[in-house]
């Protein structure tokens, strides 16, 4: 159903992130706590799909350009554009005013996260270096508003972790659109235009090593060892180090990364994410 793929329900697994603030404090055994954030997760869905209506519709001459975008829906034409505009409207208004209802900090999380990701797609995702952050921004106000609906503190390395992480795949799929797209990358995004793979390589490499770091201080930190009451949070990190390896293994050697989404869905990716899962979990509700 054209409609259902525009409304990318693959890249609804990104909203799980709004779960992480109910995960590491420790909350996910209370009903209530559960039911709020996956209530938070829910809308959040809906208004990321009414946003990716909005950027496909103000796309749709670039997206005709591009080898793989030039399927979409709307782009191929298999969704009228009109019903694009009513189906972006009936998710993105009402997921507001739910989001308000809900808790009105967490209301104001999502709107934030509208007006930004709005931004992008009116000019951002053409300023080199800006459109990343702004990528990595809306991950972290994900984790940030799961903490809001629950009345939750998140620890500031965790909020740098998420960061980092998103940095980290946003700087991945622009590597790989400009080996994909070569020469006619202006065409598609002007910001491809004042990157190279060279400089790309170097951040890569940067935040990479910034990751291993920040997590690993995150997991020794007084605060940390205090809440879980142990320093065995640390035997998470050798499954964080294997996932960011993987992660680039897929990007360099199998030329992948140009849909986040797709590399996560990664047989090698989810068994270590599910090993790191269960390590953390152990350690928050083992004792």
């Amino acid at each position: 159903m054209p409609l259902l793929r525009s409304l990318r329900p693959r890249q609804w697994a990104k909203n799980t992130l709004v779960l992480t603030a109910l995960i590491f404090a420790g909350s996910a055994t209370d009903p209530t706590s559960v039911a709020r954030a996956l209530a938070a997760m829910i809308l959040f869905c809906a208004a990321a799909s009414g946003l990716y209506l909005i950027n496909d519709l103000s796309d749709v001459e670039r997206d005709r350009l591009h080898p793989s975008k030039r399927t979409r829906p709307i782009a191929s034409g298999a969704l009228a554009a009109s019903t694009a505009r009513i189906a972006a409207v009936a998710l993105l208004g009402p997921s507001l005013v739910l989001g308000f209802l809900l808790s009105v900090p967490f209301g104001l999380t999502l709107a934030a996260y509208a007006v930004m990701t709005l931004a992008y797609s009116a000019g951002i995702k053409q300023v080199a270096i800006a459109d990343v952050f702004v990528l990595a921004s809306g991950f972290v106000l994900r984790v940030v508003a799961g903490a809001l609906v629950l009345d939750l503190a998140v620890s500031d390395w965790l909020l740098i972790c998420a960061l980092q992480v998103s940095l980290f795949m946003a700087l991945c799929k622009r590597r790989h659109e400009l080996g994909l797209l070569g020469g006619e990358a202006i065409e598609h995004r002007a910001a491809l235009a004042h990157y190279s793979p060279g400089l790309l390589d170097q951040m890569i490499a940067i935040i990479t090593s910034a990751i291993l770091v920040s997590y690993s201080l995150y997991t020794l930190w007084p605060d940390t060892v205090a809440h879980v009451g142990s320093t065995r949070l640390k035997y998470s990190i050798p499954f964080v180090m294997l996932g960011v390896f993987r992660y680039l293994q897929l990007v360099y050697v199998k030329d992948e990364g140009g849909a986040p989404e797709r590399v996560l869905t990664d047989r090698g990716i989810v068994l270590i994410a599910v090993c790191w899962a269960a390590s953390v979990a152990a350690v928050i509700y083992g004792h």
